[in-house]
């Protein structure tokens, strides 16, 4: 079996809140840190926004075995793949990297959306500000558009690690930002997925905010 959508496609997500704000802002340039197999991604792509998707997961971006609920064994059709199939190569520009090990010369984007990307625990070895500010640094300064989707603590453990944060902890990362939208979901119980296998619990926050010009503040 290979599926045709993206193995994502079905778990919940504030990306439409995001999307609305690129469309009606009219950005043309969007980072998608932790693209995966392009969940996110092609609908930018298809709204001809160049997208540069940051993954370093080569199985997400070039195909291969994957096990999905059932447990059944499956094939992911991989980014590259999905965007050939739609013709949407030209407008996506593939990063293989870590967000923190970036090449110095990449263009600053109107926009960066991620989507739970830092709470995996191969990231808890370095501080939750060291990817924010990565992603931060991609967003052009002068209005450039910065969203992220994240996990909140629902289990104890979670409360003693950084990249849960809690209600409100985002906004001291935004000092010179505005905070366009905040929001957090109660406790959930998500159906099961690729790398969730069983059904389990989540809670989610969500804050998009804009980079102030020069001489303006927040309030």
């Amino acid at each position: 079996m290979v599926p045709a959508s993206s193995l994502w496609q079905e778990t919940r997500t504030f990306f439409p809140i995001f999307l609305d704000l690129v469309d009606v802002r009219q950005l043309k340039s969007v980072c998608v840190v932790g693209a995966s197999d392009g969940k996110f991604v092609l609908p930018l792509a298809r709204r001809g926004v160049h997208v540069l998707a940051v993954e370093r997961n080569k199985t997400a971006l070039d195909g291969g075995p994957v096990v999905l609920p059932g447990p059944t064994e499956a094939t992911m059709r991989g980014l590259r793949q999905r965007l050939a199939d739609e013709g949407l190569s030209g407008q996506v520009e593939i990063v293989e990297a870590d967000i923190l090990d970036l090449p110095d010369e990449l263009d600053a984007v109107d926009a960066v959306w991620t989507s739970c990307s830092w709470h995996y625990s191969i990231n808890h070895r370095r501080p939750l500000a060291d990817f924010i500010t990565a992603m931060k640094h991609l967003c052009r300064p002068h209005g450039g558009l910065f969203g992220a989707e994240y996990m909140m603590p629902v289990a104890p453990r979670h409360l003693a690690c950084e990249h849960y944060p809690e209600e409100g902890e985002m906004r001291r990362f935004f000092p010179d930002w505005e905070i366009d939208w905040e929001a957090y979901t109660p406790p959930f119980r998500e159906a099961p997925h690729v790398e969730q296998l069983h059904e389990h619990t989540h809670r989610m926050g969500l804050l998009i905010a804009t980079h102030l010009q020069e001489g303006c503040n927040a309030d």
